[in-house]
């Protein structure tokens, strides 16, 4: 398992009972996780210091409930990148931590690879790596349907003194998208995706993970440059295996050389030796 290790600003302070205890810069929040399915708590006097609390509906949903009035957003840092935080509806904050094992890993190939490289970032989000390929070099092209999370991704961006990196921002249904470059004759040399479990498009677009993943890396194959360099995949879709990312990319990019490699990602806890999978990946590189 590959394990985020190097957060300054983000910690777990404790976990159990399907909840976790998390510091954000100096706000602390309680969060539920399906994966913790143990009661223990290791410390359960820190639980005191939660500032907010997500909790489910039995209906379905949830909310937030505060124990002191947050502010609407704050900053946390990670090495030389900074993202804005904000509580959203859905237990989400706008960052998941455990990506900064992929952001050092895209860093380090894109810096390495001593030429201008072009990346393509799908259901990017609020831009996690968007920022981190832009802060390596690159040329980043930003593709989500959520008009909301692309306008959260360019605060990202400029948060972290990236605003005037060549930075395009793309509010589309990713496959659309992908066929319009192919269309055009644009060429990319790194691909990054991390595809829900399931979604619409800004058209009512259907996307459902099992039944798309395959298609949509075939698709992705077509936009490759010549001399690529690397191509990620992440989910978080219960059930699926890591390897199973592997195999498709085996399988859709059998003609482009390279190395393949697939696992977990993970965050640890604090003064504990437990540590929380968070998802899955599979990369191809050269």
């Amino acid at each position: 398992m590959n394990i985020s290790r190097d957060w300054k600003d983000y910690e777990i302070l404790d976990m159990a009972n399907g909840e976790k205890l998390e510091r954000w810069g100096n706000i602390f929040l309680v969060r539920p996780d399906p994966q913790i399915i143990w009661k223990d708590k290791s410390y359960p006097e820190k639980w005191k210091k939660a500032d907010a609390r997500y909790s489910r509906s039995n209906t379905g949903g949830g909310s937030w409930n505060y124990k002191k009035k947050l502010p609407a957003a704050w900053q946390v840092k990670y090495k030389d990148l900074t993202f804005n935080i904000k509580p959203m509806g859905f237990k989400h904050t706008g960052l998941f931590p455990e990506q900064a094992v992929n952001w050092d890993w895209m860093i380090d190939k894109i810096q390495n690879s001593k030429r201008e490289i072009k990346v393509l970032n799908l259901f990017a989000y609020t831009g996690g790596a968007t920022v981190a390929c832009s802060y390596a070099g690159a040329s980043v092209c930003h593709v989500d349907s959520s008009k909301g999370m692309v306008t959260w991704a360019k605060e990202n961006v400029v948060s972290s003194g990236l605003g005037e990196r060549p930075v395009r921002f793309i509010i589309d249904d990713v496959t659309k998208f992908v066929q319009r470059e192919i269309r055009r004759g644009n060429k990319y040399d790194a691909i990054i995706m991390d595809p829900p479990s399931y979604g619409r498009g800004k058209n009512g677009e259907v996307w459902q993970f099992e039944n798309n993943i395959a298609d949509l890396v075939e698709l992705c194959s077509g936009v490759l440059s010549d001399n690529p360099l690397f191509f990620l995949i992440n989910s978080y879709t219960t059930g699926i295996s890591s390897k199973v990312l592997e195999n498709i990319l085996s399988l859709k990019l059998k003609m482009k050389k390279g190395k393949l490699s697939s696992g977990e990602i993970g965050l640890p806890m604090t003064d504990s030796n437990l540590v929380l999978p968070c998802g899955i990946y599979a990369r191809w590189e050269s």
